[in-house]
């Protein structure tokens, strides 16, 4: 897509709401005291981010996404990759033909040793599909037959932040668009009154070794700075400002942001540039989460089967359990994608007690938001993405011992699952070697990943593109990756 194509959508979307004489929040405003018009009423159902001119490109299976990332790189060898040969091996040095010159971190390079390090978590075969997965994660176990487990994922990126930022991105290169921002910019939102693309950065269990996270991992790059992912806040209001001062009413906000309107629009006119009509946007936006955020934090109308199922910390705003049912509550409201990026994963000694608490933190609430969408029939249309940025290595970090290890980034293969919408359900692609290294059957690089993720929406990756720097730039980069169509439904 070009520029142009932007600029002329929001000229006229601006165009139409400057004639009616009513902009949309006034038409919000007018309806929630009762004194909107028919006209107000029925402009008020104009799509406010409407969809790209053509998009999606064909009949999509999700219509929306809710992306779990594991920020730090979970171990797939004591959650997802079973191999219980290792057992054999125990606190022997990975073999040079299973290395194979491979490259490592610094961390580990100087190590004399590189002792292979068994999980000592039991795994079982899970519901009628069989998936194999740990003791970790109980009630993930009983969503097996939902799920599609990829076990050759692969990256190039070696360190947390390229990894996660390529992850979110498709680049390591800082400046790119998220792939939420891209959702928001080619699919637009169904809802006016929450923004498209929305962010939990939910706590994580003390004592967890954690990376930073960087607001890049939802930026919309040099998209429209309209389609940023919103973060919202774990305490006090989510989002700040969200209420008026004291002695200020929502007539006098109104008053104020049409003024303002009024300014940039003469703004608009002298310079002619698109960001003053995102600015405007985003004020109008932001008038409108006054009312809708307060509505969507509210728990009160959930049963109580409901917040049981989602684990005791699901009232406890900030909670991976709180960010995984408000995921729900906002898809439900229109919302076209929801992150959530839990960290504390980076865990390179005393694995196995850190990985014992990251996964009681999550393994409740993700398979809870599984259940909770199938039960509302939302889950055929939703895609759910659960993930990190790269693996853990075999052979242990620092000291080893039967209970204690720590195990070192690796990008050459880890373990994601993905359910939903146009996803097959009780499925395991691809696969490893015994020491869970190398991928050997049905490899899936990132950019593959991606590219499959955009195919369940309805877009085809090499059709969404952005001319930015004279180049036409897509999510899944310059090189044609590969749907994986195997996996589909």
């Amino acid at each position: 897509m070009k520029p142009a194509i932007d600029y002329h959508r929001l000229a006229q979307r601006r165009q139409f709401f400057a004639s009616s004489g009513l902009s949309l929040g006034g038409m919000a405003y007018a309806m929630l005291s009762g004194a909107g018009t028919s006209q107000a009423i029925a402009a008020s159902r104009e799509q406010v981010n409407p969809p790209l001119p053509g998009l999606p490109h064909f009949a999509p299976k999700a219509k929306r996404l809710i992306y779990l990332h594991m920020n730090g790189a979970p171990s797939q060898l004591d959650l997802f990759d079973y191999k219980p040969g290792l057992q054999d091996h125990y606190d022997q040095e990975l073999p040079d033909s299973v290395r194979n010159g491979q490259r490592i971190t610094t961390m580990t390079s100087g190590q004399s040793r590189f002792p292979v390090a068994p999980s000592k978590f039991a795994f079982k075969p899970c519901g009628q599909s069989g998936i194999l997965m740990s003791e970790l994660v109980p009630y993930m176990q009983e969503i097996a037959d939902e799920i599609t487990m990829i076990k050759s994922v692969h990256t190039e990126a070696i360190n947390h932040d390229p990894a996660c930022t390529f992850v979110m991105t498709g680049s390591e290169i800082p400046g790119k668009p998220s792939l939420g921002s891209w959702l928001s910019y080619g699919l637009g939102s169904e809802s006016n009154e929450l923004p498209a693309f929305v962010v939990f950065t939910p706590t994580f269990p003390a004592g967890s070794q954690a990376q930073a996270l960087f607001t890049r991992m939802w930026s919309s790059g040099f998209l429209p700075t309209s389609h940023n992912g919103v973060a919202l806040r774990g305490t006090g209001d989510p989002v700040l400002f969200i209420r008026n001062p004291p002695g200020v009413t929502g007539e006098d906000r109104r008053k104020m942001l049409d003024a303002l309107g009024q300014l940039n629009q003469k703004t608009y006119e002298r310079l002619g540039d698109p960001e003053t009509q995102t600015r405007i946007a985003q004020y109008e936006m932001a008038f409108r989460m006054q009312t809708s955020v307060p509505d969507l934090t509210d728990l009160s109308s959930e049963s109580k089967e409901t917040l049981e199922m989602y684990g005791p910390n699901v009232e406890k705003m900030g909670t991976y359990a709180s960010s995984a049912i408000l995921a729900r509550r906002l898809i439900e409201r229109g919302t076209r994608v929801v992150q959530i990026l839990h960290r504390g994963w980076d865990q390179h000694n005393n694995l196995p007690k850190l990985i014992k608490n990251q996964s009681e933190d999550v393994d409740q609430p993700t398979a809870a938001l599984i259940k909770d969408l199938k039960q509302r029939g939302l889950l055929e249309d939703t895609l759910v993405v659960f993930g990190g940025e790269f693996g853990r290595t075999v052979y242990s970090q620092g000291t080893l011992t039967k209970e204690n290890y720590g195990r070192d980034h690796h990008p050459r293969n880890f373990c994601m699952w993905m359910a939903g919408g146009g996803v097959r359900k009780g499925m395991t692609y691809g696969q490893t070697d015994d020491f869970s290294y190398n991928i050997t059957e049905n490899p899936v690089h990132l950019n593959d990943l991606n590219a499959t993720i955009l195919h369940c929406m309805g877009i085809d990756d090499r059709k969404l593109s952005y001319r930015f720097q004279g180049l036409d730039q897509r999510l899944t980069g310059v090189e044609a990756p590969t749907v994986v169509k195997e996996i589909l439904s």
